[in-house]
């Protein structure tokens, strides 16, 4: 088996990994009023999922929370679409974050105490977008680049 991670990516795929998959496990025998509440939510700041019954909504959600806390965690899949997946997963709840009322204090992105739980999954969007930043860059760290260049010009 190959590994697909860089080592310095696995805490941060490790940690975020588990958090999604717990809370796509948990969603998976949600009840009807938690399934509503869930699909309430995400339908007030995305209309179209409206259309979706809430019980079905809540289990493809959590297929997906699961789905994407199982790539995170595995080093087999590559960091590349691991870190495009949690960056379009994280944008998806900042949406929500930016679209619900109540969430936000009025005039001002800072949240308010409701918003707080939502508001945190920025830290997903930037973990996302460290991966596929430093995945663009070829992995290396700051300054490794420019010294392999200096010793080709050097020889």
């Amino acid at each position: 088996m190959r590994f697909l991670a860089r080592p310095h990516h696995l805490p941060a795929r490790i940690a975020t990994g588990a958090y999604i998959l717990n809370s796509g496990l948990t969603k998976l025998d949600a009840d009807e009023q938690t399934a509503a509440g869930v699909h309430g939510m995400a339908a007030g700041s995305y209309p179209f999922l409206k259309r979706l019954d809430p019980e079905r909504f809540t289990k493809l959600l959590a297929m997906a929370e699961i789905s994407l806390g199982t790539a995170l965690i595995l080093p087999v899949v590559p960091t590349a679409l691991a870190g495009a997946a949690l960056t379009a997963f994280g944008a998806g709840l900042l949406g929500l974050y930016l679209r619900t009322p109540g969430l936000r204090r009025p005039g001002d992105i800072r949240p308010t105490p409701e918003g707080v739980g939502v508001a945190k999954d920025v830290w997903l969007v930037g973990i996302g977008l460290s991966m596929l930043i430093d995945e663009c860059a070829g992995g290396s760290p700051a300054g490794t680049r420019r010294s392999s260049v200096a010793r080709r010009r050097r020889r």
